[in-house]
């Protein structure tokens, strides 16, 4: 679409015509000059300009004036509107790989799976739902590993959690560290933020949040969780904790099928104690349709901007016009040299 950014200034193309019509010219107080023997000119050419040469000049003038002022409305072509994604917050998700995840006591489609296989197939869903928030993913057992930045290139998240293995991080668990990176990443984007003059969403360290999922206690780390969720909570990282993990489930021995509890490694005191010193909310998921639910709960808890944002590639025209108007003024001037 084309368009004059200041269209007012179109307002000035009879300014010309009005100059003509009520300035005055100037008129001399002297008396005229007589000539008595006029009559010895009339066989000298004129070398003045004819009147076609005047027309022509004039017509040439008037359009560069049309032109010069079309130059400063400042003409612009607008392209198609672009959205652009409108980020509610920072959203990291944190995984737990331990070995203990290895545990079937999850259902899905029927078919029992391990306690990550489940959590892949629901966070997948929840990860398609957060449109226009910027995620990332930590998996953490041993050790603590940023798997993903904070991006809004969801399918790739999604991509690297499915890829995720059981011990890929270490066999034991690490939840003070998974924390103390969150802190780490969170704070920093949000100080590249401030540095860059980032305006888009006017997000603030408030807007970003964790996730955190694990079936087990903090057994290796070198912070622990509590003092990690201090630190978070000084900063303004809210974490969800989510506890995962059955109640019991039918583990085969010599003597028939025998009743455990699957979770008795899960430190649920620790997880409701983090969740409550940054403003979260502690969830246990016993199997795969309370672990659906919880998502559907942080939905709720975090919803989506819904605000959109949008531009238009704009393409400036300006020097075209001038371009062509100072070629006529110029033609204009070395007609007159002529």
């Amino acid at each position: 679409m084309f368009q004059f950014e200041w269209l007012w200034v179109l307002a000035f193309l009879p300014l010309p015509i009005l100059v003509r019509l009520f300035v005055s010219p100037a008129h001399s107080q002297e008396a005229a000059l007589r000539v008595p023997f006029v009559n010895e000119f009339e066989g000298i050419k004129s070398h003045g300009l004819g009147f076609e040469t005047q027309r022509l000049n004039l017509w040439l003038i008037s359009l560069a004036w049309i032109l010069f002022v079309c130059a400063a409305a400042r003409p612009q072509w607008l392209g198609d509107a672009l959205e652009l994604p409108v980020s509610g917050r920072d959203l990291l998700l944190a995984v737990d790989l331990s070995g203990s995840m290895e545990t079937e006591d999850f259902f899905l489609e029927n078919q029992s799976v391990n306690r990550l296989v489940a959590t892949k197939a629901v966070a997948g869903e929840f990860i398609d739902r957060r449109v226009g928030d910027r995620l990332g993913l930590i998996l953490f057992g041993r050790n603590a590993y940023l798997q993903a930045p904070l991006t809004f290139d969801r399918e790739t998240v999604k991509t690297l959690l499915y890829e995720s293995v059981i011990g890929l991080a270490g066999k034991e668990t690490a939840i003070g560290d998974a924390i103390g990176l969150a802190v780490k990443r969170l704070r920093s984007s949000h100080d590249a933020s401030k540095i860059s003059g980032e305006t888009l969403g006017q997000q603030n360290l408030n807007d970003k949040v964790l996730i955190l999922l694990t079936d087990g206690a903090n057994t290796a780390g070198e912070v622990e969780p509590v003092k990690a969720a201090e630190l978070a909570a000084t900063v303004g990282l809210k974490i969800y904790t989510v506890g995962i993990g059955a109640d019991e489930m039918i583990q085969p021995s010599f003597f028939g099928g025998r009743r455990v509890n699957p979770s008795l490694d899960l430190d649920e005191t620790t997880l409701q104690t983090i969740a409550q010193q940054t403003g979260g909310r502690y969830f246990r998921a016993r199997d795969t349709t309370e672990l659906a639910q919880i998502y559907d709960a942080l939905d709720k808890l975090e919803p989506i901007i819904q605000e959109t944002q949008s531009f238009r590639p704009t393409t400036a025209l300006f020097h075209w016009p001038l371009g062509l108007a100072l070629s006529l003024a110029t033609l204009v001037v070395l007609r007159r040299w002529q």
